[in-house]
């Protein structure tokens, strides 16, 4: 297949599947100045929540046999045949290098690190601020939990006190039997990585496929459209439910984010039943209103006849298959 193969470098930068540009602008100039004059309501202007998790309820296994708890973003606790995983796990005030600026928080973390139920896997996709967090990490230095991670996003983990036998590395196509029923796959995508101006694409970005006796679950993290999604739903579909980005999308960096209408395009190229959009509601890291995505998504899903599974955050929600939405952030 055109698109299904392990990741290829150039020198010391891994290569998307097809050529793609982080910014389509001319300067960094003309990415400020849209900064400056933009008029967007970008943060809330009414305060979000309070949002809570009733941690009772992971006492009971989901009667469906799959619950989700959206601590925000592409934050996810995922209940699912038995098992617990959480992606990409943020809690920070802010997605930044530092706590004292860049995009913060729209509300604090529903549910506490403290008070997460026992974990069988953590997954992160790539290196980026809002989907690795190094004031997270160090909270699992006590636990055994296994990391499944891209490959060279181990070196962070590590240096943040993260056993080295505990770090699974994943090149795209590499699949890993987290128990006898449940098997990890990561997947291309189309985006980058770096956590500085100097170490772009120096580690890999991906997808990924959460495979149980039951469910088939589609991972997309960050990932702008092409035409691989087709060829994931042919191999790997259909998936009873596609986790996809809506938010932090702008012509500027049009080939590295989707938004929802390429969300949409992308969730039915997976055949996927369920929908569940991510990364919106969380932090301010684009031009475009806050509730922008979610109101488009809504929209689209109507016209497209898409089911969509829209969970406020922090509640521990049972998947059934059907549309649910919360309208929390109404």
């Amino acid at each position: 297949m055109k698109f299904l193969h392990p990741a290829v470098k150039e020198g010391k930068k891994f290569l998307n599947p097809v050529p793609t540009n982080i910014e389509t602008d001319t300067s960094i100039w003309a990415v400020l100045w849209k900064y400056i004059t933009n008029k967007a309501e970008t943060t809330p202007k009414k305060k979000l929540g309070p949002f809570t998790t009733d941690v009772s309820k992971y006492q009971q296994p989901p009667a469906s046999g799959l619950r989700i708890t959206w601590v925000g973003h592409s934050s996810i606790l995922i209940e699912v045949d038995g098992l617990r995983l959480l992606t990409d796990p943020v809690w920070s005030a802010r997605a930044s290098f530092s706590q004292s600026i860049g995009p913060k928080r729209f509300f604090p973390a529903p549910l506490s690190l403290q008070s997460l139920p026992p974990l069988d896997a953590i997954i992160i996709s790539h290196d980026h601020y809002d989907h690795l967090d190094k004031h997270v990490i160090p909270f699992f230095t006590r636990s055994n939990v296994p990391f499944y991670c891209s490959i060279g996003v181990g070196q962070y983990l590590q240096a943040w006190g993260i056993q080295k036998e505990r770090i699974h590395e994943m090149n795209w196509m590499d699949s890993y039997q987290i128990t006898d029923t449940c098997k990890l796959t990561a997947l291309p995508a189309r985006h980058f990585s770096g956590r500085g101006l100097t170490n772009r694409f120096e580690t890999l970005w991906s997808s990924f496929i959460i495979k149980t006796t039951n469910y088939n679950i589609y991972h997309g993290a960050d990932s702008g459209w092409y035409d691989g999604f087709y060829e994931i739903g042919e191999a790997y579909g259909p998936f009873d439910l596609t986790m996809l980005e809506i938010g932090a999308y702008n012509q500027s960096w049009a080939d590295i984010h989707m938004g929802p209408d390429n969300a949409a395009k992308a969730h039915l190229a997976l055949k996927g039943k369920l929908m569940m959009p991510i990364h919106w509601g969380t932090f301010n890291l684009a031009l475009h209103p806050w509730y922008e995505p979610i109101e488009r998504i809504l929209k689209l899903a109507e016209e497209k006849h898409i089911q969509l599974f829209l969970p406020k955050p922090g509640e521990p929600t049972v998947v059934t298959g059907a549309a649910y939405n919360s309208h929390w952030w109404e």
